[in-house]
């Protein structure tokens, strides 16, 4: 990594994050509204298709092995955004959940090992405690995904949630994204001439980086994390629209805004507080966000604002303190791997289990209905029991985290 950076080097970087978050969260809050809206031929794929997200975060240290081995990261971030265009542009025009599966699934194959990549392409070309600075705008390109939808309906008069449009922004953003990473700085990879390894594509690598009792705390403590924490990144939609709210996209991104403000405390934070505790206290904060959603199950609707507001503490002190954390602690030739299995382990093997888990839970506790137009949707139901059980898991990982995790001080500085 580098000592410093250029102004050009900062707009750069700073414009691959902001695409690169746009051109997923445009489509990706209102998926669930749009699988349901289709038939109960199309929603028993739901919990199948956030998984694919979890399934494109287990190729993140392949794509992370290739940059750091045979490849420049800015190019093969560029192909990874082609293809997810393609594979979005298809997702449109799909006639079947099975189809929108299959595509999104290539597509998150492609997509979900750059959330690694670009992190290690940000940290390889600026001071790693600037990075939280760049990462920032990866928040404001998920906040301004909304105008998506805005510009749709007063300038066109069209209502984009739940129909198949996002997907077509979504591509258009991808293209955009594909440029954009063709102009960052040129980050050639680090262990070139190193011999492919099956052990360094699948990760293992970089996990016994775990022979270290702080990052495998740190990496478990992530992953179990990561199941209430996918309940809120993939069903918040179908909870705010059984409480009757609307523009439940414009709603839930509401976080996203608290978030840039957030992310750009992180580093404050870990030099004033350390590692440990900011990410401690991202997990509080998950906590106190399942608090909030349990009672607002109920008759206090508006705590439904403060558990999405508080979501850039859980996502900038867990998430983008979590990224820091390892590219402090990962050596400078396993920086692509090591945040791709960071992603592997939190995106991929927990989103995958919150994705399934998360779906029983909610089928356990509540039940669909057919409404007089024909769209199914789920009701209330006992969502209260949903967030009960989402907080005590939280608040299981807040007492790991604070009792076990303890990295040397020189890893705190960050």
């Amino acid at each position: 990594m580098t000592d410093s950076m250029t102004m050009a080097t900062r707009v750069k970087l700073s414009a691959m994050m902001f695409l690169q978050f746009m051109m997923f969260a445009v489509w990706w809050a209102a998926l669930t509204v749009y699988m349901t809206n289709q038939g109960d031929s199309w929603t028993r794929w739901v919990p199948w298709i956030i998984a694919a997200q979890g399934f494109g975060s287990l190729a993140a240290p392949l794509m992370g092995m290739l940059a750091d081995r045979y490849f420049n990261g800015e190019k093969v971030l560029a192909f990874s955004n082609l293809l997810c265009a393609v594979m979005l542009f298809m997702a449109a025009r799909a006639t079947s959940g099975l189809e929108v599966f299959v595509y999104l699934l290539i597509a998150m194959l492609f997509y979900m090992p750059t959330w690694g990549l670009t992190a290690a392409i940000a940290m390889s070309n600026s001071p790693a405690e600037q990075f939280p600075q760049i990462r920032v705008f990866g928040t404001i390109g998920w906040v301004s995904s909304v105008l998506f939808g805005f510009v749709a309906l007063k300038v066109f008069g069209v209502k984009i949630d739940g129909t198949a449009i996002p997907f077509y922004c979504g591509a258009g953003a991808a293209v955009v994204a594909a440029a954009v990473a063709l102009m960052c700085p040129a980050t050639p990879p680090k262990g070139k001439g190193q011999p492919f390894s099956a052990v360094d594509a699948l990760g293992l690598k970089a996990a016994v980086m775990m022979k270290d009792k702080n990052f495998l705390v740190f990496i478990l403590v992530t992953l179990v994390a990561m199941i209430p924490f996918n309940i809120h990144f993939a069903y918040l939609g179908d909870f705010l629209k059984a409480k009757g709210f609307e523009q439940v996209t414009a709603v839930a991104y509401i976080g996203q805004a608290a978030e840039v403000f957030c992310i750009l405390a992180v580093t404050w934070a870990m030099r004033r507080f350390g590692v440990k505790w900011s990410i401690v206290a991202g997990l509080v904060a998950l906590a106190i966000r399942y608090a909030a959603y349990y009672f607002a199950a109920g008759d206090l609707t508006n705590l439904v604002y403060i558990g999405i507001l508080i979501h850039g503490i859980v996502f900038g002190f867990l998430v983008v303190g979590g990224q820091v954390y390892v590219g402090k602690t990962a050596k400078p030739e396993m920086q692509g791997q090591a945040q791709g299995f960071y992603a592997m382990m939190a995106f991929g093997i927990g989103s995958i289990i919150g994705a399934f888990a998360n779906d029983a839970l909610i089928n356990k506790f509540t039940e669909r209905a057919l409404q007089a137009d024909g769209v199914t949707y789920l009701k209330m139901g006992n969502w209260d029991q949903v967030w009960l059980v989402t907080l005590a898991v939280s608040i299981v990982c807040v007492v790991v985290m604070a009792l076990f995790f303890n990295p040397p001080k020189d890893e705190k500085a960050a």
